[in-house]
């Protein structure tokens, strides 16, 4: 049986962990350093991964689940060639801005 000072050690304990784990999954992973080439089609609505985890990049899997993070929906106004972040730290999302570039490795 746990006394009560013991008790309270492993509730922050635990709480300091759960604060850590919150901290790690709600920052993305970089999926690639550099963009996805994806034609879009005028009318359509693409769900572009902000986590980084989607097995199916750059669009959303559901991977994210627990992270605290959201896929982000764009809709294409006109048929084009774009080109979707990889590293998932671009300042205008969904598309590539070159911040992969000020990462470290």
């Amino acid at each position: 049986m746990l006394e009560e000072g013991e008790h309270t050690r492993e509730a922050a304990a635990a709480q300091a962990k759960r604060a850590r784990e919150e901290r790690v999954t709600s920052e993305p992973l970089i999926a690639q350093k550099g963009p996805f080439e994806v034609d879009v089609e005028a009318g359509q609505d693409y769900f572009w991964c902000r986590c980084g985890r989607s097995q199916r990049q750059p669009f959303c899997d559901g991977s994210h689940k627990g992270t605290g993070l959201a896929p982000l929906k764009f809709h294409a106004e006109v048929s084009e060639t774009l080109y979707f972040c990889g590293c998932k730290h671009s300042h205008s999302p969904p598309c590539c801005d070159g911040t992969h570039n000020q990462l470290n490795d």
